[in-house]
């Protein structure tokens, strides 16, 4: 027993604890790459590993080879896979991008065919087909033939105006251009013609095509800068560089042409941060990393020229790889209504047959012996009846309503150009309007549960703002709210400083009279030390200074700093300018010591024009003030002011500075020399020698620094939460910055209770085990299941990494050992515990899966960081998959398209330079902040507006389709029609579609603005209350009560009628009409009644469409289309004389009444005793309309508490440029030599390295 329990060990117990800084292994990893080699392996184990490591590599990595300038290569027998049958395809992708699904060869019978799919479509193309045989149908072939040709019609025209768009789109990205070498020199060419192998050049903000191989560049050592918004949505610089013999020798176009290397190097894979290949040319090998390759999607910036090796093309690019599979989406709705329309058609057939079965027995009985009825066919009764089903079929076929995909269809459409033309989610600075990218999931917005949220361009601007400081224990930056005018005076003027970017608000002259006055030098060396301790590029070539920073949180405090008047303006390898008030002075740069994750700092030294060296350092606070001198007078003060700063959700971390004596740096320096060149643990070496000098330290100050929230933000977040929608955040950032955010913008709060990856995995490990025991082998049982994790109540947020996710959901992968491969057969014995153990396996992964869907969902908000593209995607699908919840997924970068697509609905925002989410998405807007207009109020309208249509549909139909079945007791059961042919093919054409169409389209309960002012309102979404089987069948029943009105008060009337002329209008045809005319006039004021928003266009639609079935039918019994037509009008003369008498509009008016009076009555009653929220809300709507217009939206007060997250930005900071700066790679001069560097100390470094 305890080894079986062992084999199901929920988690890696030999493993290291998950690592919250670290972003997970994407998918396509091996899982070599992933563990760690075990202390102990058997010799025999590790004698075949050694055997087989060669071939392995081989196997794995080498797969992919490229040659440059050589097309033919690729089109090698070796490289060709199939694909049809014998077909055979390069396994080399084309770079053309096709999203399009028809041409004009395949869009009519492709189109065709996807249509006739549909149920209700080939149903009536085979009901078609029956009404052409006479022997079974008393309908005209043109009554099904009519409506069919327009749903197709319509249908086929909005799939065509579609995939235009979607051709549009496909040309304009295909048909971009670059250079391309061709015959030995550059031309230009489109991105679709580009293929594997090709060099090309890109110039100062061109998008890269491909994932290509950076061969050299116009920067010093092929350096290039890019922006990669549109993988990330972040838009701070990254760099790449490409080998040192490709910059060297492939700078000249010649020199590119004849350029022929080999890449050898891994399958094409979604792995954006990782790459492994080999570069052979000239006899010699070079190892290729992430760091030489540029991905497609990424923008040139600030390097004029680079030149690329094409690596993955079109659909193997990593961009590409990370959308995921495109998926059919459906709503809700879409799903019930099929499965109530098969609802309908076993009804239709049980009907039939029941009529069928009467007309057997009643031929027997009646028909047989009733010589006047013989119409020549010696049919049987059995067989008579086997016809008559099919007559029932044909006659009864209007239950399933053919024009009901088509008006929805159309529902839908109007719904998304409103969508289109809602000018409150129009974002005038990007000039960008919401678009509704699909026409089929409008109703399905009113639904949401779960809304899934990246956070870097989604909730945050990727801005960030200098708030505030404090300098010496006193805070700089308070702002003063005016009560009066609600201004915020003291605004800082920075029109003195000529090199003020002007984009700067900060609320304290205050700090600006005190710089000028120089009588308090901290303040001084506070922006000073701004200005120096930073590996900021600067880029004036345009004549203006231009920051590139590895992060906006540098690039904030270096521009803070320079709007202060204390500017950067350059730097080489070993100096830095900076001007102080207008003074320009040079400073030796003597070391940089960087920032990591682990060190959570940075320091800079210099020498000082007078020869004093200087030790400049900006960290985290809780990393700083463990470095601070015992003694700092400033510590308690500056620390109340982080505590402020932290309340108000700012970025916060901590300035200070140290006098080194030349004997302490020279000491010193020999042991930084000796770390620079360790063979070994380099970087641990670096880290200790720092530690040693990073001592002692003076603390100046501390900044404050506002990660800019998207306008909004928060208020939407809290409208969403009172709608029952719960958010999640998914992003790639570390855990204390996506914390930090959360707060931000209200997801968490002092009250939250928050636990951690570690906190639940216990909890979730103790559950599974329970479950276990409670029913023994079989893991997936739902006993226990229901159970809470957390006690009811309270407020609970989940913050859980990547890392911490897969060991959570075991999706961590387990090392295979490679045993010695014996060729003895298994036995069916071990084959079948082989099998049972990866069924259990399964079934424990599922049931912990569960599990987590279970917890997560008991928490108010989850946060998850450090996260692959790929588990955002897993994540959303899990909810899916246990929750059976409606998803919604927002993003704006390329990392969150597989997300979109994995989500019932996937949301895109746009106007940023990233533009694939937009692309993947179901819908685009400029903010964040335009969701809750989309989900509470086009949202919200939409699924009522649908729900309504479809339950005054299905009445409708059912209402007028029942009469036949009612007549049918008193003609023999035959399958005759009880109106005329052509009133049974515009019924739904023409007399009663506008009404509903109008309700579908412009009916709305409540206001937009009371919608968003009262979000629980939505709730009736969620709960789907409007439509279900309940309100199917409560249709079904209004439409059954109706058509037994709508025929049994005129056929009680007619029983013993004389007209006033003396002639008996009681014919078929005057019953006909008469019944047809109540049926309308029934129908449509029912519309009426269910109308909430009545607008003139309601009424015209309703009186009309009355107007116009008098006006038609009129026109049908006329005689001159009688003689035009014969056998196709024959109710000629029946409408003017029926209608002519005052007794049958007795009849009319009767019936309409008794199938309204007790609606009316009924709603009224429901109204007044149970009211619903809506209907509250519209009994007070007037009142709520004049607190409207004095209502002022109030300010956020949130404050956030005393904390420690302060260090977020310390945390988010990436590893800056020290490394470049130091080397001289990002400088034009020439490296200096080691020797140059070193002196006479080189041989000393030498014997100390060799010592260690």
């Amino acid at each position: 027993m305890n080894s079986e329990r062992d084999s199901e060990t929920t988690f890696d117990e030999d493993s290291s604890q998950p690592n919250d800084e670290e972003v997970p292994y994407s998918d396509d990893e091996t899982e070599d790459e992933l563990d760690i080699q075990p202390a102990v392996e058997p010799e025999q184990n590790r004698i075949n590993r050694e055997v087989e490591a060669t071939r392995e590599t081989l196997r794995k990595d080498c797969n992919w080879q490229v040659k440059a300038n050589d097309r033919a290569f690729h089109e090698q027998p070796q490289f060709m896979k199939t694909e049809y049958l014998c077909l055979k395809k390069s396994k080399y992708a084309g770079n053309a991008i096709k999203t399009y699904k028809y041409n004009p060869i395949t869009f009519l019978p492709l189109n065709l065919f996807e249509q006739f799919k549909r149920a209700a479509n080939f149903y009536f193309l085979v009901l078609l087909i029956l009404q052409t045989i006479p022997q079974i149908t008393t309908l005209s072939w043109y009554t099904t033939l009519i409506p069919l040709l327009l749903v197709l019609g319509i249908t086929a025209i909005k799939d065509l105006v579609d995939d235009v768009a979607r051709h549009r789109m496909d040309n304009e990205i295909n048909n971009r251009n670059c250079d391309v070498i061709r015959e030995e020199r550059f031309i230009n060419a489109k991105w679709k013609d580009i293929k594997v192998g090709d060099v090309i050049r890109l110039g100062k903000n061109a998008f890269v095509p491909a994932d290509i191989l950076l061969l050299s560049s116009s920067e010093p050592h092929s350096l290039c800068y890019v922006e990669t918004a549109e993988l990330d949505g972040e838009t701070n610089l990254k760099f790449k560089m490409s080998l040192d013999v490709t910059d060297r020798y492939l700078q000249e176009e010649r020199a590119l042409a004849a350029f022929d290397g080999l890449v050898e190097c891994e399958e094409p894979n979604n792995r954006l941060d990782k790459f492994t290949g080999t570069l052979i040319w000239k006899g010699r090998r070079y190892g290729l990393d992430a760091d030489k390759i540029l991905l497609r999607g990424c923008k040139i910036r600030n390097t004029d020229v680079c030149h690329g090796l094409v690596i993955f093309a079109g659909a193997d690019t990593k961009i590409m790889r990370n959308s995921g599979k495109t998926r059919f989406k459906r709503t809700k709705i879409d799903s019930l209504m099929n499965y109530m329309v098969y609802t309908i058609f076993i009804l239709l057939i049980l009907v039939s047959a029941g009529l069928a079965i009467g007309h057997t027995y009643w031929e027997q009985q009646i028909g047989n012996s009733s010589w006047y009825l013989y119409d020549g066919k010696d049919y049987t009764p059995s067989y008579r009846g086997f016809l008559n089903f099919w007559g029932y079929i044909i006659v009864l076929n209007t239950m399933v309503p053919i024009s009901l995909y088509v008006s929805v269809e159309v529902i839908r459409l109007g719904q998304s150009y409103f969508i289109n033309w809602d000018l409150q989610m129009y974002y005038p600075p990007k000039d960008t309007p919401a678009k509704a990218r699909t026409t089929t999931l409008n109703e399905q917005l009113g639904q949401i549960h779960y809304i899934f949220s990246d956070k870097t361009g989604t909730l945050t601007q990727n801005i960030m703002a200098f708030k505030k400081c404090c300098i010496s224990g006193e805070t700089y930056g308070k702002s003063y709210f005016h009560k009066w005018h609600g201004k915020l005076e003291h605004l800082a003027d920075f029109s003195w400083n000529m090199y003020a970017d002007g984009k700067l608000t900060f609320h304290d002259q205050y700090l600006i009279e005190k710089i000028k006055q120089g009588k308090e030098p901290e303040i001084r060396q506070f922006f000073f030390l701004l200005a120096l301790c930073h590996t900021v590029m600067v880029d004036n070539s345009d004549g203006e200074l231009n920051y590139q920073a590895a992060s906006p949180d540098e690039g904030a405090l270096v521009t803070a700093a320079r709007n202060f008047g204390f500017v950067f303006l350059s730097r080489t390898q070993n100096t830095i300018t900076i001007s102080e008030m207008g003074t320009v002075k040079t400073y030796d740069v003597l070391a940089i010591l960087d920032f990591n994750s682990d060190r959570k700092r940075m320091s800079v030294i210099t020498r000082e024009p007078n020869g004093a060296i200087r030790l400049y350092c900006k960290g985290a606070d809780t990393v700083i003030y463990e470095r601070l001198h015992r003694n700092d007078p400033q510590k308690q003060t500056t620390e109340r002011a982080l505590d402020i700063f932290a309340s108000e959700t700012l970025r916060t971390l901590c300035l200070c500075y140290k006098d080194i004596s030349n004997e302490e740096y020279e000491a010193w320096n020999k042991k930084f020399m000796a770390a620079s060149v360790a063979l070994r643990n380099r970087d641990e070496a670096l880290d200790k020698v720092y530690e040693e000098i990073e001592q002692n330290l003076i603390l100046l100050g501390a900044t404050a620094i506002e990660d800019k929230l998207q306008d909004g933000v928060p208020e939407t977040i809290s409208k969403l939460s009172k709608a029952d929608i719960k958010i999640w955040v998914l992003t790639g950032d570390k855990k204390e910055t996506a914390e930090n955010i959360g707060f931000s913008c209200e997801l968490l709060t002092d009250e939250t209770t928050i636990y951690y990856g570690e906190n639940i995995s216990a909890l979730l490990q103790t559950r599974l085990e329970n479950q276990k025991n409670r029913t023994g082998s079989n893991a997936n049982s739902s006993h226990g299941d229901n159970e809470n994790f957390f006690p009811p109540g309270g407020n609970r947020a989940l913050i859980i990494t990547g890392s911490w996710l897969n060991e959570i959901l075991l999706e961590k992968k387990k090392k295979k050992k490679k045993l010695l491969k014996l060729k003895f057969p298994r036995t069916m014995e071990e084959k079948q515990k082989q099998m049972e153990s990866k069924r259990r396996a399964e079934l424990n992964k599922e049931q912990q899966q569960r599990n987590f869907v279970d917890l997560a969902c008991e928490c108010n908000s989850v946060i998850c960081c450090r996260v692959t593209p790929k588990q955002k995607a897993m994540v959303v699908d899990l909810v899916k998959r246990y929750k059976k919840a409606i998803t919604l997924a927002i993003g704006d970068g390329a990392n969150d398209v597989n997300m979109i697509k994995t989500a019932h609905i996937g949301v895109g925002i746009s106007g940023q330079e990233g533009m694939q989410a937009v692309m993947s998405s179901d819908y685009s807007f400029g903010q964040f902040r335009y969701l809750q207009r989309l989900l509470l109020v086009h949202g919200r309208w939409s699924y009522i507006r649908m729900c309504k249509f479809l339950r005054y549909f299905f009445y409708k139909n059912f209402a007028f389709t029942l009469v036949h079945f009612w007549y049918s007791f008193f003609n023999g059961y035959s399958a005759q029609t009880a109106y005329e042919d052509w009133f049974i093919t515009l019924y739904n054409v023409l007399y009663s579609s506008l009404p509903v169409l109008l309700v579908g389209l412009l009916d709305q309960d409540v206001s937009d603005k009371l919608s968003i002012r009262f979000p629980s309102l939505y709730i009736l979404g969620q709960r789907d209350l409007l439509f279900n089987y309940r309100k199917f069948f409560i249709s079904l029943f209004h439409g059954v009560v109706t058509s037994l009105i709508i025929f049994f008060i005129p056929y009680g009337a007619y029983l013993q009628t004389m007209g006033e002329d003396g002639e008996a209008p009681s014919d078929y045809q005057s019953f006909a009409v008469t019944a047809a005319s109540s049926l309308i006039i029934a129908v449509n004021f029912q519309m009426g009644l269910d109308t909430s928003y009545w607008t003139f266009v309601n009424a015209f639609s309703i009186f009309g469409s009355i107007a116009l079935y008098f006006g038609i039918t009129f026109d049908l019994h006329s005689s001159g289309i009688h003689v035009l037509f014969p056998s196709a009008f024959q109710f000629t003369g029946t409408a003017p004389n029926a209608l002519r008498q005052p007794y049958i509009w007795l009849t009319i008016i009767l019936s309409v009444a008794i199938c309204l009076l007790p609606v009316v009555a009924l709603r009224f009653l429901t109204m007044t005793i149970w009211p619903t929220e809506s209907d509250k809300i519209q009994k007070n709507r007037k009142k709520y309309k004049a607190e409207e217009e004095t209502w002022r939206r109030r300010p956020s007060v949130f404050r956030r508490g005393v904390s420690g997250r302060r260090s977020a930005y310390a945390f988010s900071h990436q590893r800056g440029y020290a490394d470049l700066i130091a080397s001289g790679r990002i400088i034009r001069r020439r490296r200096a030599s080691l020797t140059a560097v070193l002196g006479n100390n080189l041989a000393e470094v030498r014997r100390a390295e060799e010592a260690s």
